[in-house]
């Protein structure tokens, strides 16, 4: 067994363990803040990772641009960026991504440092409180080394300010004593790249997002990308699976590579626990009606949103506040987690007059759309 395989057996393990603790009411600390802080909860086409989850990640990741499946043009651009670098012999540029969670930002931090051939620092936005937890990082780095900051937008504004002068000049100002006798000590740190991920890039404050030399934005994925993606992964955890199944996993995974993964280890299981190990097209269609996400990627929750809208207030208007009460959530866990994916696939508009079902949206429940559906009023 390779270092590679031996690390995926315990990610998987551990990901087993976590499911199991679950399953007897036990929470693990990874799904202790899960209904907190998570609205997407449990679900499985949740386009976040919880800690168990990131593991097996590490082990799926292309290690290369060459590797990397998907977003050709960031692609292309960057490993423009980054050979034009390693012909200076300097840095490169800073680099922003953005993008929803799941698309591989993380991924591609990584492989840039891989492609430099440096170490790579990976630490996030909120665990950054303090100027001086920044300092402490900055301080001590290699010239070349790749600094990962994920959510970049909830950094604290003291750290935000102490990260300008040291993306431009590569200096921070260590500040000692308080009050009128504090004075201001520059700290020469080696030159080095940032790389920053955010989803929400509209947080960033324009100086911070000016200083990065190249922005990236990631699309949601193409069925056909999603494919090759889950061919490679069903590799390396050794699923046999067939074209058909491969086409209906990539249909249903709401154009994210890590919701893809996690839904091919779900009919893996299905597969060796009600079958022979082989994942078909029909058996993937039956393992995926268990865990309730449908033949567009829509799970419990989006067809609830979808079904009560329709079903209850005959198409809308309805206001958020109502829809959510119909379906017994909060309405943040509406409007974050169901309603952008059925507005980006055309079920559900967004009206000022409140939540309007398309023509799409009857049609996918089976029924027949009024006369007056898609057609826009006045005050839409």
């Amino acid at each position: 067994m390779t270092g590679e395989d031996d690390a995926l057996a315990r990610a998987e393990e551990a990901e087993l363990a976590r499911r199991v603790a679950a399953g007897t009411g036990r929470s693990s600390p990874a799904n202790g803040t899960a209904g907190r802080d998570d609205p997407w909860g449990d679900s499985v086409v949740s386009p976040l990772a919880d800690s168990d989850e990131r593991f097996i990640e590490g082990a799926l990741r292309p290690k290369r641009l060459d590797d990397f499946v998907g977003q050709a043009r960031v692609r292309e651009q960057l490993t423009l960026l980054l050979r034009s670098a390693l012909r200076r012999g300097r840095p490169p540029d800073h680099v922003l991504l953005s993008g929803p969670p799941g698309l591989g930002k993380t991924t591609i931090a990584m492989i840039i440092a891989a492609e430099l051939g440096s170490p790579l620092r990976i630490t996030s936005g909120p665990a950054i409180e303090r100027s001086g937890d920044l300092a402490a990082v900055l301080s001590t780095l290699q010239e070349g080394e790749v600094v990962f900051i994920d959510e970049i937008h909830r950094l604290a504004r003291p750290a935000e300010e102490m990260l300008y002068l040291a993306m431009e000049d590569f200096r921070v100002d260590i500040v000692v004593g308080k009050g009128p006798g504090a004075t201001a000590i520059p700290l020469d740190i080696a030159p080095f790249t940032l790389v920053g991920a955010t989803t929400r890039a509209g947080l960033l404050p324009a100086p911070l997002r000016d200083r990065f030399g190249f922005t990236a934005h990631l699309d949601f994925y193409q069925p056909e990308e999603l494919g090759v993606i889950v061919r490679r992964s069903a590799g390396l955890l050794g699923v046999r699976i067939e074209d058909g199944g491969i086409e209906e996993l990539a249909l249903r995974s709401r154009g994210t590579p890590r919701i893809a993964n996690r839904l091919l280890r779900r009919v893996r299981d299905y597969a060796e626990v009600r079958a022979d190990g082989r994942v078909t097209r029909e058996l993937t269609r039956t393992a995926l009606e268990l865990y309730e996400v449908d033949e567009l990627g829509l799970d419990r929750l989006d067809r609830g949103v979808l079904d009560a809208l329709i079903r209850r207030f005959g198409g809308g208007p309805v206001g958020l506040s109502t829809l959510a009460v119909a379906v017994g959530e909060e309405s943040e866990t509406v409007e974050v987690v169901a309603e952008p994916f059925l507005v980006r696939h055309g079920l559900l508009l967004r009206t000022p007059r409140g939540r309007v079902a398309t023509r799409a949206g009857w049609e996918h429940l089976g029924l027949v759309p009024p006369p007056s559906a898609d057609t826009p009023t006045l005050f839409d």
